[in-house]
């Protein structure tokens, strides 16, 4: 429960910046746009598969090392 609840944290406040990216006035787009694709973005997606498939990862690891 406690693992769920800061993933979904971590992915509602990285969601935070590429929404601003998305709606930034044009000419601030280059400032924004490395840090938006190569560590929001990612780290967004990361926790959502998370929250969403997460209990089985934790299952195969698990499964794994017994």
């Amino acid at each position: 429960m406690n693992q769920r609840l800061i993933f979904r944290w971590i992915h509602i406040i990285v969601s935070i910046p590429i929404y601003g990216y998305i709606y930034s006035p044009f000419e601030k787009l280059p400032q924004y746009a490395h840090p938006t694709r190569f560590v929001f973005f990612p780290l967004m997606v990361l926790t959502g598969l998370l929250m969403w498939k997460g209990h089985l990862l934790r299952r195969l690891v698990l499964n794994r090392s017994a």
